[in-house]
């Protein structure tokens, strides 16, 4: 399987209104990709697309070498881990950290149906440990900040050892130094152990940081640019996109802007 996501020609419409359109679009093995445009521009509707919550009008599209039409999406789901700052909503606050991790096994919102064995209990706190949250391990979730929650969902979303993992603007509602603890806890654990490709949402784009390798900028449910960050994450191509006059800067490997 040479591709992760392919998607060609891709459209879909919904009460008549096309949402994305004409999207052409690869990501391949050992590539980790931001996506970023401004509200409105077809982030979420692409993601459900991914999932396979949502079909294309016209167009094809593969996900982990599921050709839409001819799989079990079902099936497909399961290799997929998604992380999004409403998925913290869904948790009952009540339930130990370490319960909320272990229920991603099962794709369940920290309730387990059956007990897990010792060895998954292990693996989620060797998951947690590096992503620099294994403190909270025992810990009520609804006692934790706001940045370990996040940084639970996303050890959560990887307990089923998925080949993509999406990551929808995860760092909304954290403050400055939270959301620099749990961008340098992912590009840490980058280092450590093979990743699973990497979909990351935002609307900032310091927050592509250095595992991310390529960028997709929508606008208005098209595909603007996309290709190398370092090519795609100009002042030239965000002036276009955000129709302000923007200044990007590079510093410690990420991408800064601000309006000229």
């Amino acid at each position: 399987m040479s591709h992760i996501i392919k998607m060609k020609n891709v459209s879909w419409r919904r009460d008549g209104k096309e949402i994305l359109s004409h999207i052409d679009w690869e990501v391949k093995k050992n590539q980790h990709w931001a996506i970023l445009g401004l509200n409105g521009a077809g982030k979420t509707s692409l993601l459900n697309m991914i999932n396979g919550y949502s079909w294309p009008t016209t167009g094809e599209v593969s996900v982990l070498g599921n050709t839409f039409g001819e799989t079990d999406i079902y099936q497909m789901r399961t290799q997929i881990g998604w992380v999004s700052s409403s998925l913290e909503q869904r948790m009952n606050g009540r339930y130990l950290v370490e319960d909320i991790v272990v229920s991603g096994v099962k794709k369940t919102f920290g309730f387990l149906y059956e007990e897990p064995g010792e060895e998954v209990y292990q693996e989620a706190k060797e998951i947690m440990e590096q992503l620099n949250c294994l403190h909270t391990y025992g810990k009520r979730y609804e006692l934790c900040s706001h940045g370990e929650k996040q940084k639970v969902l996303i050890a959560r979303g990887l307990m089923t050892s998925p080949q993509l993992l999406i990551l929808d603007e995860p760092t909304t509602g954290l403050d400055f130094i939270a959301r620099e603890e749990l961008l340098e806890a992912l590009n840490e654990m980058s280092k450590k152990q093979k990743m699973p490709t990497i979909i990351y949402v935002t609307h900032h784009t310091e927050e592509v940081i250095p595992l991310i390798t390529h960028t997709l900028l929508l606008n208005e449910g098209t595909v603007y640019k996309k290709g190398l960050k370092e090519t795609v994450l100009t002042s030239e191509n965000l002036t276009r996109l955000f129709e302000k006059p923007v200044k990007l800067t590079w510093h410690a490997e990420r991408p800064w802007i601000r309006l000229a």
